[in-house]
């Protein structure tokens, strides 16, 4: 007779395999690979997030958020409308970058996150069918189009041409004071 995993144990599993994956890994997968079902593995990805691990849940499943040692990280306030998410968002990985999440800074909520982990055209024109073929919108709707997004580059000056393209198009924001804690 096996003996059942205790709570520990499967999350160390799950961040093993995790770890180990090059691509992301469905709840229903995990939830197989370690007997429970993938209600209880969203449980545990909660309690992974709380203890620090940088895990993102993506459409296609679970992954760890990995940052190369070389790439540079700049979050950027952006505000555009529905019709313009491709743009930024194409935008964004023609010139290299990869756009780890998005935030809002609700006056009431607080600031709310959602990673993305988007790194190519491909990976737009997904995010882009997903939320036309949903009944959701974009987070950016919650604060009228102003939003947050962490983009990481092979260096600062990819980082700083993408600053720049956006503040060309329109679609960089100046910052708040109240917001410079982000």
């Amino acid at each position: 007779m096996e003996k059942e995993l205790t709570g520990s144990e499967r999350r160390k599993i799950l961040l093993s395999m995790m770890q180990q994956s090059k691509s992301p890994i469905s709840g229903s997968v995990l939830g197989k690979k370690t007997g429970v079902s993938r209600q209880v593995v969203v449980q545990d990805m909660a309690l992974l997030r709380t203890e620090g691990y940088p895990i993102l849940s993506t459409t296609k499943g679970y992954c760890l958020q990995r940052t190369e040692q070389n790439q540079s990280v700049r979050i950027l306030k952006v505000c555009h409308t529905d019709a313009q998410v491709e743009d930024e968002l194409n935008a964004i990985v023609d010139l290299g970058g990869t756009i780890q999440d998005v935030m809002v800074n609700h006056r009431v909520y607080g600031k709310v996150t959602a990673p993305l982990n988007i790194r190519n055209r491909r990976d737009v024109r997904t995010f882009v069918d997903h939320i036309r073929s949903g009944k959701s919108t974009p987070l950016l709707n919650v604060t009228s189009g102003y939003h947050f997004h962490t983009i990481s580059a092979d260096g600062e000056a990819i980082l700083d041409e993408i600053e720049e393209m956006l503040r060309q198009k329109g679609y960089l924001a100046e910052w708040l004071p109240y917001e410079m804690e982000i």
